[in-house]
């Protein structure tokens, strides 16, 4: 299949170039380090072993690009409305979009934008960042669940699973509601704390306060999925979440970085809308609310 990546930061320089390495035609969209990449080709230096694509398909603009089977939108979800631009020229009748970003709500509004466009959600549990041109550090983890939205051809989604799994990336399938509101019960919590408290995971775990909380802004999480009706997710999957980011690198979350490089922090996704879900539910999560807030004015400063 042709995959095209849109967002080739930590997350879709990442995935991409492992589908690369293993013989898939991906075109890559670069922004900033287009020219480096061009040039240079695309460095990953991973704790699963490291390599260099020397002459990887990358492009400044969609509008050079071909038309593709599955588009990887690694985007910060706060940059969605440039889709509007930048996905009509990738697609054809049977494209499917994986939408590789955080929070709850995105196919949703993407949707909106492309009626017609079949969707699903590409939910990550990996930790890697990218802060220099054409390298992607990639720490631990990796595996990638697939939650089909709206996607008729169930055996296209299949396939984009077989392929992460033929590129030594674990990827499963996985109901879409039940992907979504799992992968919140790790970011809702770790991604605001390590803002609001400028610090890392590990030492958020580390003491034995701040341990509590994020397990009760977990159980937040995981009580309103329940409400709301959500499948296979219990208490378990909050001490299953706990004990791997125990074991994980110490790491900074997409947005401590945003908050450290002075970007915008995807607050809505993440917090604004799960939280008004919840409440519409009869079901607040009012430590996760006092967080959401803390992260409004911190967003500002």
């Amino acid at each position: 299949m042709k995959y095209g990546i849109i967002g080739t930061g930590a997350i879709g320089g990442y995935y991409g170039a492992k589908l690369a390495r293993r013989g898939q035609e991906v075109h890559f969209l670069m922004h900033h380090d287009y020219e480096y990449v061009k040039a240079n080709g695309l460095q990953v230096d991973s704790c699963n072993g490291s390599f260099h694509l020397e002459h990887p398909n990358v492009y400044a603009s969609t509008h050079d690009m071909p038309q593709c089977d599955v588009v990887l939108v690694g985007l910060k979800s706060i940059n969605n409305h440039l889709l509007r631009d930048l996905l009509p020229p990738l697609l054809h009748e049977r494209t499917l979009v994986v939408l590789i970003q955080n929070g709850i709500g995105v196919e949703a509004d993407v949707q909106a934008m492309f009626p017609s466009v079949w969707l699903a959600a590409g939910l990550a549990f990996i930790c890697s960042a990218k802060s220099e041109p054409g390298r992607v550090n990639h720490q631990c983890y990796g595996h990638i669940n697939l939650g089909n939205y709206s996607c008729p051809d169930h055996q296209l989604v299949q396939r984009v699973v077989d392929d992460f799994n033929a590129a030594d990336v674990k990827a499963g399938l996985i109901e879409y509601e039940e992907a979504r509101w799992k992968k919140a019960v790790w970011n809702m919590p770790f991604n605001g704390m390590t803002v609001a408290l400028k610090t890392q995971t590990d030492l958020l775990l580390k003491h034995p306060a701040t341990r509590q909380l994020i397990r009760e802004q977990m159980m937040e999480v995981i009580t309103t999925a329940q409400h709301l009706g959500v499948k296979n997710i219990d208490e378990s999957f909050a001490d299953l979440m706990i004990q791997m980011t125990d074991e994980m690198t110490p790491y900074s979350p997409s947005m401590r970085l945003d908050y450290d490089f002075h970007r915008p922090m995807e607050i809505y996704y993440l917090y604004t809308r799960p939280l008004q879900l919840a409440r519409e539910a009869g079901h607040p999560m009012p430590k996760l609310e006092m967080l959401e807030a803390e992260l409004q004015f911190l967003n500002v400063q």
